[in-house]
Order: C-alpha cells, then structure tokens, then sequence
C-alpha cells in the first residue's frame, strides 16, 4: 500500500514541474517541504481547473470522502485506491471517470515484514531522487449540517514491480510526465487510462532502508530518509501497510 510519502520540492517547484497554473490564495505552509507526510494531513495536488482546461495546484486533505458520505469518517479508510477496483468500488468509481489527480512526491516509505515482530522501514523513490506524481482520485464532499466542502483525495496502488516486491506485495501508481495530460483530461469512459495503472519500471527506481523514526508521524525531518544499514528497529508495526 502507500501510507506516508515526502518531498522537498515547495510551491514554486511543485508548480514548475507540473506545469501548473497557480492563482490559490492558500496558506504557503501547506506548501512546505515535509520528510513524514502521513493520512489526514492536508497536501498539494495538481488537477484540471473546474473553470479552465489548465492544470490547478490546489491542496486536499488525504483521505478520499466520497461525494454521497453520511459523514468525513470514512477518510480515514480510504487513502488508497486499488487500481483493480477503482471502476467498481461505490468510494472511487465516479472519481475513476472524471476526477482524477497527480500527488507531488520524491519518495515513499514502506515496511517489509522481517518476522511477526519486526518490520524493517524502506525509502523508495526514482533513480535519480527526482520530483514525480503519484496517480490520484479526488472528491468534493459537503457537510450537510454545516455546508461546508471538503476535497480529499486517495493514491492508487498496484501490483509491485521487481523492486517492491521484495518489500511488500502492493506499490503506488507513478504517472510518468508524458502521460500527465491524459492522466488528468477528462475523458470518454471508453477510453480512461486503464493502461497507466501498472508498475512502474523498477530499473528507474531504487530502495533503501531507514530508520524507524519515520514510524512516529510527530517526526518530521531530513533524517527520515537517510540510509541506515542492518537496523535492528525493534518490534514495531507499520501504521498504514
């Protein structure tokens, strides 16, 4: 699966990259780089302009609440998609049509199972630890009491590549750049982009093991990602795995 994530690009660079137009009067903190990004936290996304057909940086709360929910609880059980059910599953099959994003990200974290006790955290991330995107669902949901919207968002996951297969059995959908403006373009529900939810290629990815403070969401800082080598971490298990 894909439970905590981090990057260091900030605004500037995220919008850079994305080729993204910007006109949000959000709080530039949503923005900042961070090392442990964990669910329920609320992070930039890139998506097409409900107004325009431009690419919208915007921030989303992780946690997909679908548009017809009795309540925002059900967040909290949705951070990932799988890609074998987003058509058919009720929480992302209106999403899977018309709404989907890209997640800014240089890196995720992952636990391979050592024995029932101990799992060993590992970085995961592009070759050469560039930028990338993570394919995405997003919806808008409204508090019938109060009114006010909230817009979430979710990570596809899918089958692992050759790489994450040594750690764990599922891996998140990376969209390459070429295939950014179909991933985001509405499109005929006879032509979504069944194609791009595969592996990624593991010969443009590497993995490393870290530490086992990233197991500690309140830790948020450079540290997280560098290597360490036969960490013993102790008996821990993953929050989200």
């Amino acid at each position: 699966m894909c439970g905590r994530y981090g990057r260091r690009a900030d605004k500037q660079r995220i919008a850079e990259w994305m080729e993204t137009h910007d006109d949000n009067v959000f709080d530039e903190s949503f923005f900042a780089p961070s090392f442990n990004i964990a669910p329920q936290s609320v992070q930039p996304i890139v998506r097409m302009g409900r107004d325009t057909a431009e690419r919208e940086l915007t921030i989303m709360r992780w946690g997909l609440v679908p548009y017809w929910a009795k309540d925002s609880k059900v967040g909290f059980s949705t951070i990932n998609a799988r890609a074998e059910a987003i058509a058919t599953s009720p929480a992302f099959r209106e999403a899977w049509k018309s709404s989907r994003c890209l997640v800014p990200a240089e890196w995720f974290f992952e636990w391979k199972k050592i024995d029932n006790k101990i799992k060993q955290p590992h970085a995961i991330s592009l070759e050469d630890g560039s930028l990338f995107a993570f394919g995405g669902l997003w919806d808008r949901w409204k508090d019938r009491e109060t009114g006010q919207e909230l817009e979430t968002y979710t990570i596809i996951t899918t089958d692992p590549n050759e790489l994450m297969e040594q750690i764990h059995d599922r891996m998140p959908v990376i969209v390459a750049p070429k295939d950014y403006e179909r991933w985001l373009a509405p499109a005929d529900p006879a032509r979504l982009p069944v194609d791009l939810l595969k592996p990624y290629p593991a010969e443009e990815m590497k993995a490393w093991k870290v530490g086992k403070a990233v197991g500690n969401t309140r830790n948020d800082d450079p540290s997280l990602i560098e290597p360490v080598e036969d960490e013993e971490p102790g008996p821990q298990l993953a929050l989200f795995g």
